[in-house]
This record gives structure tokens, sequence and C-alpha cells, in this order.
């Protein structure tokens, strides 16, 4: 297998993209937080002291997406066309949270993907911080991806 970020000498390098082809892109990634059950009820009852804890960890995934090309060295600047985030409680002591991240450009968006389920469980945790330092946030992981050269990927929990 090639390793497409280091050249014939063996240093780091971003991928030159600019002969490839735009394409529809899409990425689906999410991540877990895990939290003792009452946390889960005061954000479900709207009365964690900081707000609205779903809606600010919206927003904060969606923006993390957008700059995702200034936290990991070699992603390229995305034009990218939507985020969509969406943040579910799972059972009485857990919180799902899946990203979803579309473009068309020559390289995929699962970075953009990853960052936004990321920083999205990371506010979760700054949030309620105060109530429950014993969160966990865990299963980050890419769900699927469409376009590119790769084609199409399905994670299946075997």
């Amino acid at each position: 297998m090639e390793l497409t970020h280091i050249d014939e000498k063996g240093h780091v390098r971003m991928v030159d993209v600019g002969e490839k082809a735009i394409s529809a892109r899409e990425a689906k990634a999410q991540a877990i937080v895990k939290m003792n059950p009452e946390t889960l009820t005061l954000i479900c009852e709207g009365k964690m002291p900081k707000g609205d804890v779903f809606s600010c960890a919206r927003i904060a995934g969606i923006m993390a997406s957008k700059k995702t090309h200034e936290l990991i060295p070699m992603c390229h600047n995305l034009p990218i066309d939507s985020v969509e985030l969406d943040i579910k409680p799972m059972g009485s002591d857990r919180v799902c949270i899946t990203a979803v991240a579309r473009c068309h450009y020559k390289t995929g968006i699962e970075m953009e993907a990853l960052t936004a389920a990321t920083v999205a469980a990371l506010t979760i945790y700054d949030m309620c911080k105060a109530v429950d330092k014993k969160m966990e946030i865990s299963e980050i992981f890419l769900l699927e991806k469409t376009g590119g050269k790769s084609g199409h990927f399905l994670r299946n929990n075997d």
C-alpha cells in the first residue's frame, strides 16, 4: 500500500488533489457520551446551569467542522455544503451524536464529520462537568462515507 502523505524521501506532505475530479462526498461519524442518569435528566429537562446543552453542542460541532483544516495538519480546506448533527439520548445514561457532512470536492469529508462529532461531545462534557466529572467520551468513528475513488464505505459492527 502506498502512503499518500509521505513523499519519496519519507517526509510528510499534503496530498496534491489538483488533478482529481470533483465529486459529491458525504461522511457520517458518531461519538458517544456516557454520563450519570441524573445528568442526562437535567439536560433533557433543560435544567443544566450552563443552558441548552444539545443546541450548544450542535452549533459547536458545525463550527468545528469548518475549522478541521486548521486542526489536522494535512487536511485540505473543503468547501463544505452542509453539516448536520443529531444528538439523542440512548437509554438513561448515554448520548449518541451523529454528524453528517457533505461537500462537492476532490477529496473526502470524513475528518470534518469526525471533528463535528468529537467537538460536540467535548461541548457536552464542558457544559456538564460541573455536575458530572465522570463523563466518558467514546466510540468515535466513521459510520459511512460515499464518493471519491474508494467508493462507498459502510461500517459493520461485527
